[in-house]
């Protein structure tokens, strides 16, 4: 073999590659869901509870089962012994927590109501019917005589003596209560020049992803095996639980997620539903599909957010921050879900945001109300932290007579300082907050914007700049508390033409791994983009795995990608080895060469040969297989700056976003236009939060905002002209040197949004808006400056 002509392959990591998942995607022949249809599948309609509170005192199904095409009904009495949906919380990972967790309270979550109900929306019988009509026609004859009982909807309410318990069990509605504190705080306060003090509400907000939730279970009578197909975030994760619940062997259920229509968080749960489908799949020998509906979305789906803080920030004369207290009511709802606790404990980590502050005190108090359960949802827990301390600072800012971006300035952690352990137990793996902030002000050329604000104030118009610095803990490690570990894996194989196969138990929901796990693979081993095929999301087919979730997809699951690589170059080698008759072989582009004679074998020659079992060096195996578990031995945090433009109509109190600028850093860039499109994605979640998105409860728990003519989720014309770019601070926490981006925008935004509106109006006397800033919230504020 005479060493060939090589050219060598350009390089893909680095480069705007379109979406290879996006043909499929945009053309309608993707399978999501609401696709699958078995032989003989059944359809199921859930009959949910109107009320927030209230007994069950009989449940007549005689007439439901009477309608010609059901086939049958199951109630509460028929899932006694089914397992309840878990919290994933345990005292093994409370003990090893950074702070003190206390009276963790796990009321009994079963998949159907028993004797009475605990919000609106909540499970009480599922009809079984040839088609999902009669199904739906058939939940109207269920009978339900029902025992009104008083319901609380507000964490703050919830926690008051007289409040009614939401579960009688208890005396109170304390779900738990977390404490971390970090030098002495007390001694900083009564130390300080200056204490600023605000109460801050981040509203509950619904994930309104574009394909809600669904399933399929499908029963093997013969085999006795489970196959579940359904819309989630964490299918390894779910087939374990789910096995535990069912009580059956983990070798007997599949799980298979195929195309998932958005997550957000919502989707890395494991839901009564799911639970229901399988049980009812069991008992009737039949597959059985289940498909959400919007208002049962709102209704039935876990929702984010839900904070009411308490925030305190000490500071000396000069901007020197000394310390942050905070008390922080989390909504937990009628139930713990998988993560529930977990959620604002994050928010406690990522406390100091990046200022170099390092004393602290925080009280995480969880609050049981009748309304659906909170959990994950875009950022979990470092939104609602961020936020609370951008707004903080800006304040404090506003006290001192400090310019906004002078203050951030002063406190950032300084690029020499990293790795920088945090107060919280935390150690940031790499940064330049300067840098990020320094670009960003120079895109919005923000010394003339100030110059146009005062000028405009004295014409009575409102035009406001807001900024705000982040920080987030991405790319799940061995973090004492997550459930799951931090570990990701990953199967390379070489196929006998050269082709490659990758195996991950990451599973995406439009962050584009398919792609960019493909341009990893295609430059480590020298293939074209079309070489690579990724492959995920069936328990069956993929080893295990945890899941997508945390921005932890291509910093995890990626860098153990990228280990299985190496293990297959390796083997490569040897190979080649054996094949051109030389211990001294290299492998570049694609190609193993002897160094000593120049001869070449490329890789689709050294994978022909190694499954023809031909010339196989002694004690290796046919093929060209590696399968590599990897875990972290840290967090990666991202970080960024946006800046918002708001102009503010005096006359009707409506918000334009002049401009906004976004720049993130991310680590290093797999495929700009990819990190582009998640920026956008969580921007847009992210202006949709401070403006316009709330979940509003009445006292008895309805939810009055159950729709989207009532609940409102922004249209492409709604959105500003976004201005975003990135600087790139390798991580040193993996190989590939990425952080996670699919957070960011969320997370940047409402804190740019907030404080540019506070900022307009910050000379009629305005300190604080809560979100959303609607316009009438708006209004009402500049009229009471007028006045």
């Amino acid at each position: 073999m005479t060493a060939p002509a090589i050219t060598k392959p350009k390089a893909l990591v680095g480069q705007k590659i379109k979406r290879k998942e996006d043909p499929r995607l945009i053309t309608g022949t993707a399978t999501y869901v609401d696709d699958i249809k078995l032989p003989g599948m059944y359809h199921a309609c859930i009959l949910r509870s109107p009320y927030a509170a209230a007994g069950i005192a009989n449940i007549n199904v005689a007439a439901a089962l009477e309608l010609p095409g059901v086939i049958a009904v199951y109630t509460g009495a028929d899932v006694k012994k089914v397992g309840c949906v878990p919290c994933a919380l345990t005292g093994d990972h409370v003990m090893l927590m950074p702070g003190t967790l206390s009276g963790l309270r796990v009321p009994e979550h079963t998949i159907l109501a028993q004797d009475r109900v605990y919000f609106v929306g909540h499970p009480v019988a599922v009809v079984i019917a040839t088609d999902r009509y009669i199904a739906r026609d058939a939940v109207d004859r269920v009978e339900v005589d029902w025992v009104p009982g008083e319901a609380v909807a507000h964490p703050e309410k919830a926690l008051e003596p007289d409040a009614p318990a939401v579960h009688p069990q208890w005396p109170d509605n304390v779900a738990f209560t977390y404490r971390q504190h970090n030098g002495d705080a007390d001694q900083a306060f009564a130390q300080a020049e200056v204490v600023v003090k605000q109460r801050i509400v981040s509203p509950r907000l619904v994930a309104c992803p574009m394909e809600p939730r669904g399933m399929v279970a499908d029963y093997h009578k013969g085999e006795k095996s489970v196959t579940l197909y359904t819309s989630t975030q964490i299918p390894h994760l779910l087939r374990s639980i789910m096995a535990a619940v069912l009580g059956i062997p983990e070798s007997k259920m599949r799980v298979i997620a195929p195309e998932v229509g958005g997550g957000f968080g919502c989707k890395a749960d494991f839901y009564a539903e799911e639970a229901l489908m399988c049980f009812v799949a069991m008992q009737l020998g039949a597959p059985v599909k289940w498909i959400e509906t919007r208002r049962e979305h709102f209704l039935s789906t876990v929702q984010g957010r839900g904070h009411v803080d308490y925030y305190e920030i000490a500071a000396q004369r000069d901007g020197t921050i000394l310390a942050i207290r905070a008390k922080i009511i989390q909504d937990v709802g009628a139930y713990q879900q998988l993560l529930t606790p977990i959620i604002p404990i994050l928010s406690v980590l990522m406390l100091p945001g990046l200022y170099r502050c390092k004393a602290f005190s925080a009280e995480v108090v969880g609050a049981f109300t009748n309304i659906v359960p909170t959990d994950a949802y875009r950022g979990a827990g470092r939104p609602e932290a961020t936020y609370c301390v951008e707004r903080m600072v800006d304040m404090l800012a506003a006290e001192l007579g400090m310019d906004p971006a002078e203050i951030r300035f002063k406190n950032f952690i300084e690029k020499q300082e990293f790795p920088f352990a945090t107060g919280t137990g935390l150690v940031y793996d790499s940064g330049n907050y300067e840098r990020v902030l320094k670009q960003a002000l120079d895109a919005v050329d923000y010394t003339a914007l100030r110059e146009e604000q005062r000028q405009g104030r004295t014409e009575g118009k409102l035009l406001g700049i807001g900024i705000s610095t982040y920080g987030e803990i991405s790319a799940f490690g061995p973090s004492p508390f997550t459930p799951a570990g931090g570990w990701e894996s990953a199967t390379v194989r070489i196929e006998p033409s050269g082709a490659v196969t990758v195996y991950s138990g990451i599973k995406p929901q439009g962050q584009g791994e398919e792609t960019t796990f493909a341009q990893i693979a295609a430059d480590q081993l020298g293939v074209g983009l079309d070489d690579v095929t990724i492959v995920h999301g069936d328990t069956a087919m993929v080893q295990y795995g945890i899941g997508t979730f945390g921005s932890r997809a291509t910093a995890v699951g990626g860098t153990a990608m990228y280990l299985a690589i190496e293990e297959i170059k390796k083997k490569m080698c040897k190979y080649a080895e054996n094949m051109l008759g030389s211990d001294d072989v290299s492998f570049v582009d694609g190609v193993c060469t002897c160094n000593k004679t120049g001869k070449t074998a490329t890789l689709a020659e050294i994978a022909g040969t190694s499954y023809r079992a031909m010339k196989l060096p002694p004690g290796t195996e046919p093929g060209l297989t590696a399968t590599t578990y990897w875990e972290p031995q840290n967090f990666t945090f991202p970080f960024g700056a946006h800046i918002a433009v708001t102009e503010i109509d005096p006359e009707t109190g409506g918000v334009k976003i002049r401009r906004y600028v976004a720049v993130d850093d991310c680590g290093r860039l797999i495929n700009p236009l990819i990190v582009a499109g998640q920026v956008h994605g969580g921007i847009a979640q992210g202006i949709s939060q401070a403006l316009w998105e709330e979940a509003v409860y009445d006292d008895s728990g309805q939810l009055l905002t159950g729709e989207f003519t009532d609940y409102t989720i922004p249209k492409a014309g709604m959105m500003p002209w976004m201005e975003t770019s990135h600087t790139e601070t390798p991580s040193p926490v993996n190989p590939l040197g990425v952080k996670g981006v699919g957070e960011a925008g969320a997370i940047g935004a409402p804190p740019a949004i907030v404080n540019s509106v506070v900022d307009a109006l910050s000379h009629l006397g305005v300190r604080h808006l809560d979100m959303p800033l609607t316009p009438e919230k708006i209004w009402r504020a500049i009229q009471g400056g007028r006045a």
